[in-house]
């Protein structure tokens, strides 16, 4: 078995501001979120600020709009609780796809609705990328730190 001490991961940390998105409304529609939710939603996360902590493969990950702020702490490669983009109760499961590449997938803790997962990169040239699926729909959010 191949011990993490050997690898080197990419490092997440800092604070991060949004640059672009794309599919972020579609995405709340593949979800059912009314068109007035969606619309409040949309202008409230046009701006989010990113800060994310990270320590090996610890990392906390704190969001924040004018609406509101969310906050994840997790351990890649161990499950957690937190909630999908419109608020559901899921159980997430990050790992390492790459050693700058988060993928996560969610499982709702209840009741039924589409698939839903997430995934967080580095790049090359210091940017992030936010990818969150539903389904067949992705919206995908490139950020540069701050």
């Amino acid at each position: 078995m191949e011990s993490n001490t050997e690898r080197t991961f990419a490092d997440f940390s800092g604070s991060w501001k949004m640059k672009s998105s794309e599919n972020f409304e579609d995405l709340l529609k593949a979800l059912g979120v009314n068109v007035f939710l969606r619309k409040i939603a949309v202008a409230a996360a046009s701006k989010p600020a990113v800060e994310i902590t990270q320590q090996g493969e610890s990392l906390s990950i704190q969001t924040s709009t004018s609406v509101r702020t969310t906050h994840v702490s997790f351990m890649v490669g161990e499950s957690f609780n937190e909630t999908t983009v419109d608020g559901r109760p899921c159980t997430s499961f990050p790992k390492w796809e790459t050693d700058r590449k988060i993928t996560c997938e969610q499982t709702l803790q209840k009741g039924e609705g589409p698939e839903t997962s997430w995934t967080r990169e580095l790049t090359n040239d210091g940017q992030m990328i936010l990818n969150m699926r539903v389904g067949d729909f992705v919206c995908t959010r490139v950020y540069e730190r701050d």
